[in-house]
């Protein structure tokens, strides 16, 4: 018989290739059916709001935009404005770093030794957040599983680790770095497929060497390398069956030689968004966050005249109306590349399904503070657009100052994963935040 050292031995490229095929039923993703693909995208922009300029003053479905949210208009009737929600979280660390720690978590930050501002020093949040909590749940079941599960997209987040540039979280003590280089997140989407016709050829040679082998092994053996066989068969035809439907799934082209560098924070914008919704047409995740830059962040948005950093200006006092007019082009800027990201996801075809990616993604928009020069935590400006969640759009909602914990137990609800409580719990007792289906 056949020693198990000499049957490896024997196999020899052919066992060393074996385990790593068999992560490459991730290439087979797009062709996985499925009742519906709900997605998630949760977008971020710094240092609050110009609140006169942003909230509606009607309730209901009958509401005028301000100029801040004027660019999503077109989509206003797929869109919802959550005035009153709170990030009631207290504990160490300054609002910029508990409103961006605490943002998706909900829960405290650690003690640490991150100074900021004038308050006590923080560490890292003490839970995970909520996209990661729905990518888990989506993960755990073969019909919404995807080869990322998530991905975190970034514009010019600082390379610093510290509480004020990190919103995602794998669990307590464990942020999630941000992609900021399009061409690395490019890397990470498509590196494989570049390999694809390289491991088809190689599949031949394992398939070629299993038969060989198969004639000087046991009958017990036979059995073994016949299930490994079987296996490479089915892998092949994946591949090959991935190829033949790339039609509609093709790379996205980046232009070369884009700099990570501030003035070139929109056109890096763009070049994410753009990766962003093709990730979602090939299925390589259904939850994702795009962070642009970050709590306390500082761009400078000369594209729209403006030279001072967004932080700087953020403290402005109210009365200063010229700092509140360069702010509120700031916010509507930012608004303007959440409406590039509707409309991208509004004209791609939903694959394999009916209407558009936007007809099953739910963008959510959010902040770390209300307004920057008063640092309150209080009506964060979230904003939501798309049907992927299938709440009752189209409308302004104002809630009585509730904690957004309940807004993100929402969130989970929307896929089916019922939490009664997320982050800490103390601000969950009145379940999830109604009013929204």
């Amino acid at each position: 018989m056949t020693s198990r050292r000499e049957f490896l031995k024997k196999l020899g490229l052919s066992a060393g290739l074996l385990p790593f095929m068999s992560n490459l039923q991730t290439f087979a993703s797009p062709l996985r059916k499925s009742a519906r693909k709900q997605r998630l995208v949760i977008m971020f922009s710094p240092n609050g709001t110009v609140p006169w300029n942003f909230w509606p003053e009607q309730e209901g479905d009958q509401f005028q935009l301000g100029s801040i949210l004027a660019p999503l208009q077109p989509w206003q009737d797929r869109m919802m404005v959550l005035h009153g929600v709170c990030d009631k979280v207290r504990g160490d660390g300054d609002n910029h770093m508990r409103g961006m720690g605490c943002l998706l978590t909900g829960i405290e930050l650690y003690p640490g030794n991150i100074q900021g501002g004038s308050d006590t020093p923080a560490g890292w949040a003490s839970g995970l957040s909520i996209d990661q909590e729905i990518r888990n749940f989506l993960q755990s079941k073969e019909e919404t599983r995807t080869r990322f599960g998530s991905l975190e997209f970034g514009v010019m987040v600082p390379d610093r680790a510290d509480t004020w540039t990190r919103m995602s979280y794998l669990g307590p003590n464990k942020p999630v770095t941000p992609i900021d280089d399009p061409y690395q997140m490019f890397r990470k989407l498509y590196g494989q497929e570049a390999q694809r016709e390289n491991l088809i050829s190689i599949l031949d040679d394992v398939e070629r060497d299993l038969k060989r082998l198969s004639q000087t092994v046991s009958s017990d053996d036979r059995q073994l390398l016949e299930e490994h066989a079987s296996f490479v068969r089915n892998m092949e035809q994946q591949l090959q069956n991935s190829r033949s439907q790339d039609v509609g799934h093709a790379m996205p082209e980046l232009e070369p030689g884009v700099k990570e560098e501030n003035d070139n924070i929109p056109q890096i914008t763009r070049m994410q968004i753009d990766l962003l919704v093709n990730s979602f047409v090939n299925d390589f995740a259904r939850v994702s966050t795009l962070q642009i830059t970050n709590s306390v962040g500082q761009p400078k948005m000369k594209w729209l005249g403006i030279d001072e950093g967004h932080h700087e200006l953020s403290h402005e006092a109210d009365e200063n109306k010229e700092a509140q007019e360069k702010l509120t082009k700031i916010n509507t800027w930012y608004s303007e590349q959440l409406a590039y990201l509707t409309q991208r996801l509004a004209e791609t075809p939903e694959p394999g399904g009916d209407g558009s990616l936007l007809d099953n993604t739910l963008i959510v928009w959010g902040n770390e503070l209300g307004q920057g020069n008063s640092h309150t935590l209080d009506n964060i400006p979230f904003v939501m657009v798309g049907n992927g969640l299938d709440f009752h759009m189209g409308r302004s909602m104002k809630f009585p100052k509730v904690p957004h914990n309940r807004l993100l137990i929402a969130l989970a609800h929307g896929f089916g994963n019922h939490l009664e409580t997320f982050g800490n719990p103390a601000y969950c007792s009145e379940g999830v935040l109604t009013g929204l289906t």
